[in-house]
Protein backbone atom coordinates (compact mmCIF):
# COMPACT_ATOMS: atom_id res chain seq x y z
CA UNK A 1 0.00 0.00 0.00
CA UNK A 2 1.22 3.12 -1.27
CA UNK A 3 2.10 5.55 2.21
CA UNK A 4 0.84 9.09 1.99
CA UNK A 5 3.82 12.06 1.67
CA UNK A 6 4.31 14.09 5.30
CA UNK A 7 2.80 17.43 4.52
CA UNK A 8 4.17 18.56 7.67
CA UNK A 9 8.03 19.56 8.93
CA UNK A 10 8.68 17.11 11.08
CA UNK A 11 10.82 18.71 13.69
CA UNK A 12 8.44 22.13 13.58
CA UNK A 13 6.37 23.38 16.21
CA UNK A 14 3.12 24.81 14.67
CA UNK A 15 2.02 26.42 18.06
CA UNK A 16 4.83 28.61 18.06
CA UNK A 17 4.41 32.67 17.12
CA UNK A 18 4.39 33.39 13.65
CA UNK A 19 2.18 33.85 10.05
CA UNK A 20 1.10 30.66 8.07
CA UNK A 21 -0.72 30.50 4.80
CA UNK A 22 -2.98 27.58 4.65
CA UNK A 23 -4.52 26.44 1.57
CA UNK A 24 -7.57 23.81 1.82
CA UNK A 25 -9.31 22.58 -1.37
CA UNK A 26 -12.71 20.76 -1.41
CA UNK A 27 -12.66 17.72 -2.08
CA UNK A 28 -12.55 16.40 -5.88
CA UNK A 29 -11.76 20.21 -6.21
CA UNK A 30 -15.88 20.89 -6.78
CA UNK A 31 -16.47 23.92 -7.16
CA UNK A 32 -19.32 24.06 -4.66
CA UNK A 33 -18.25 27.08 -2.46
CA UNK A 34 -19.34 30.39 -4.59
CA UNK A 35 -23.01 30.74 -7.02
CA UNK A 36 -21.12 31.37 -9.90
CA UNK A 37 -17.81 32.81 -11.66
CA UNK A 38 -19.17 36.69 -10.92
CA UNK A 39 -17.64 38.50 -8.60
CA UNK A 40 -19.66 41.62 -6.50
CA UNK A 41 -18.32 44.86 -4.68
CA UNK A 42 -18.72 44.39 -0.77
CA UNK A 43 -18.68 47.29 1.52
CA UNK A 44 -15.29 47.72 3.52
CA UNK A 45 -16.58 47.40 7.16
CA UNK A 46 -13.46 49.34 8.59
CA UNK A 47 -9.37 48.60 9.13
CA UNK A 48 -10.51 45.31 10.51
CA UNK A 49 -12.21 44.03 7.38
CA UNK A 50 -10.21 40.45 6.34
CA UNK A 51 -12.37 40.10 3.23
CA UNK A 52 -11.37 40.81 -0.50
CA UNK A 53 -13.29 44.80 -1.39
CA UNK A 54 -13.94 42.39 -4.84
CA UNK A 55 -16.21 39.14 -3.08
CA UNK A 56 -17.97 35.93 -4.99
CA UNK A 57 -21.74 35.46 -3.98
CA UNK A 58 -20.87 32.62 -2.03
CA UNK A 59 -23.11 29.25 -1.83
CA UNK A 60 -24.49 27.95 1.03
CA UNK A 61 -21.58 25.98 1.63
CA UNK A 62 -19.44 29.04 0.84
CA UNK A 63 -21.65 30.77 3.45
CA UNK A 64 -20.96 27.82 5.89
CA UNK A 65 -17.69 28.05 5.47
CA UNK A 66 -16.61 31.69 5.67
CA UNK A 67 -18.91 31.45 8.84
CA UNK A 68 -16.36 28.75 10.14
CA UNK A 69 -13.53 30.71 9.20
CA UNK A 70 -14.51 33.50 10.71
CA UNK A 71 -14.64 31.77 14.60
CA UNK A 72 -11.07 30.65 13.77
CA UNK A 73 -10.21 33.75 16.31
CA UNK A 74 -13.13 33.40 18.84
CA UNK A 75 -12.06 29.99 19.17
CA UNK A 76 -8.46 30.24 19.94
CA UNK A 77 -7.39 33.77 20.55
CA UNK A 78 -4.14 33.12 20.48
CA UNK A 79 -4.72 32.85 16.56
CA UNK A 80 -5.31 35.97 14.92
CA UNK A 81 -7.38 35.36 11.63
CA UNK A 82 -5.26 37.92 9.19
CA UNK A 83 -6.97 37.61 6.05
CA UNK A 84 -9.18 35.04 3.94
CA UNK A 85 -10.38 33.97 0.75
CA UNK A 86 -13.26 32.01 -0.40
CA UNK A 87 -12.24 30.24 -3.85
CA UNK A 88 -14.90 27.78 -5.96
CA UNK A 89 -13.08 24.86 -4.66
CA UNK A 90 -10.72 26.21 -2.04
CA UNK A 91 -9.94 28.59 0.81
CA UNK A 92 -6.93 30.42 1.68
CA UNK A 93 -5.97 31.49 5.07
CA UNK A 94 -3.24 33.97 6.81
CA UNK A 95 -3.29 33.23 10.27
CA UNK A 96 -0.68 34.58 13.14
CA UNK A 97 -0.25 32.83 16.04
CA UNK A 98 0.38 35.01 19.00
CA UNK A 99 1.13 33.47 22.18
CA UNK A 100 1.29 36.60 24.22
CA UNK A 101 -1.39 39.14 24.52
CA UNK A 102 -1.62 41.96 26.29
CA UNK A 103 1.05 40.89 29.20
CA UNK A 104 -0.80 37.46 29.64
CA UNK A 105 0.50 34.09 27.64
CA UNK A 106 -2.35 31.98 25.92
CA UNK A 107 -2.23 29.00 25.05
CA UNK A 108 -1.57 28.03 21.05
CA UNK A 109 -3.27 24.89 19.60
CA UNK A 110 -1.24 23.76 16.53
CA UNK A 111 -2.34 24.65 12.67
CA UNK A 112 -3.46 21.17 12.18
CA UNK A 113 -5.72 21.70 15.57
CA UNK A 114 -7.30 24.99 14.24
CA UNK A 115 -7.81 23.59 10.58
CA UNK A 116 -9.49 20.09 11.98
CA UNK A 117 -12.12 22.00 13.89
CA UNK A 118 -12.32 24.55 11.17
CA UNK A 119 -13.43 21.66 8.52
CA UNK A 120 -15.24 20.16 11.43
CA UNK A 121 -17.07 23.30 12.05
CA UNK A 122 -18.49 23.12 8.28
CA UNK A 123 -18.95 19.65 7.87
CA UNK A 124 -21.50 20.39 11.56
CA UNK A 125 -23.02 23.11 9.60
CA UNK A 126 -23.81 21.36 6.01
CA UNK A 127 -24.40 17.83 7.06
CA UNK A 128 -21.89 16.16 5.08
CA UNK A 129 -18.01 16.61 4.44
CA UNK A 130 -16.53 18.25 1.33
CA UNK A 131 -12.84 18.61 2.03
CA UNK A 132 -9.96 16.99 0.94
CA UNK A 133 -7.73 15.12 3.70
CA UNK A 134 -5.03 17.44 4.85
CA UNK A 135 -4.24 20.80 3.90
CA UNK A 136 -1.46 22.89 2.42
CA UNK A 137 0.93 24.89 4.68
CA UNK A 138 3.19 27.39 4.34
CA UNK A 139 5.19 28.98 7.14
CA UNK A 140 5.94 32.79 6.44
CA UNK A 141 9.44 33.60 7.40
CA UNK A 142 9.91 37.46 6.04
CA UNK A 143 7.53 40.79 6.17
CA UNK A 144 8.54 40.45 2.31
CA UNK A 145 6.82 37.08 2.17
CA UNK A 146 4.05 38.14 4.53
CA UNK A 147 3.44 41.01 2.14
CA UNK A 148 3.36 38.87 -1.29
CA UNK A 149 1.03 36.52 0.50
CA UNK A 150 -1.57 39.10 1.65
CA UNK A 151 -1.45 40.48 -1.97
CA UNK A 152 -2.21 36.75 -3.57
CA UNK A 153 -5.20 36.53 -0.66
CA UNK A 154 -5.93 39.80 -1.71
CA UNK A 155 -6.06 39.72 -5.42
CA UNK A 156 -6.96 35.79 -5.55
CA UNK A 157 -10.98 35.88 -6.15
CA UNK A 158 -10.34 38.24 -9.56
CA UNK A 159 -7.81 36.55 -10.74
CA UNK A 160 -9.92 33.12 -10.70
CA UNK A 161 -9.35 32.18 -14.15
CA UNK A 162 -5.49 32.42 -13.86
CA UNK A 163 -5.91 30.19 -10.64
CA UNK A 164 -4.03 27.10 -10.56
CA UNK A 165 -7.13 25.57 -9.44
CA UNK A 166 -9.43 27.08 -11.92
CA UNK A 167 -11.07 24.12 -14.68
CA UNK A 168 -12.75 25.33 -18.07
CA UNK A 169 -16.40 23.70 -17.36
CA UNK A 170 -16.32 21.38 -20.24
CA UNK A 171 -18.19 22.76 -23.79
CA UNK A 172 -22.06 21.25 -24.03
CA UNK A 173 -22.20 20.19 -28.27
Amino acid sequence: MARRKVNRLTAYDYAQNGAYFITICTHGRQKILWKSDVLTAVEDVGAHSVRPRLAPELSPYGKAVEDAILQISIRHPAVKLIKYAVMPNHVHLLLLIQREQGGRTLCAPTISLVIKQMKEAVTKAIGCPIWQKSFHDHIVRTEHGYAQIWQYIDTNPQNWRKDCFYEEPPHEP
